[in-house]
């Protein structure tokens, strides 16, 4: 389904994503990191459809329409380094820095920071170019707003 999608994002010089693509690729990392703990339920779910809600200005159904796409790309999509590295070279930084801060809500959605989170989110950081102290001011961010 997502075949030529996936093509042209890890083709070596990408495109930049027309917006609905962008949405979508970046949305699918919300998914990879809310799966990366092995558990992947109602309110991981809910908390990413509140962000792209939000992020995005989606209705309720939207939202969910869009979070229900990222879980088949996500699926789909090739393993983490490659697919973040190609997000990383198709959008722009400030938007990166975004979807750090969106990755922080999901990780810290059950009040807790799991090892394999940690982790995931630490790697797709570094792989979209946001160094340990961008990420880290974007996690406090997320802490402070609750």
């Amino acid at each position: 389904m997502f075949a030529d999608f996936l093509k042209r994002l890890v083709q070596p010089d990408p495109e930049p994503l027309p917006d609905a693509d962008a949405r979508l690729a970046l949305s699918a990392l919300l998914v990879r990191v809310a799966r990366a703990d092995g558990v992947y339920d109602d309110g991981e779910q809910a908390r990413i459809d509140r962000i792209l809600s939000t992020r995005y200005a989606l209705s309720p159904f939207e939202a969910t329409a869009l979070r229900r796409a990222a879980e088949d790309l996500e699926a789909e999509a090739p393993d983490t380094v490659r697919f973040t590295r190609a997000i990383k070279d198709a959008v722009g930084y400030e938007d990166r820095i975004g979807v750090i801060e969106a990755l922080w809500q999901v990780v810290l959605a059950d009040g807790s920071r799991d090892a394999e989170e940690d982790a995931v989110l630490r790697l797709v950081a570094n792989l979209l170019g946001i160094n340990d102290r961008d990420s880290a001011l974007a996690r406090q961010r997320v802490e402070r707003a609750g």
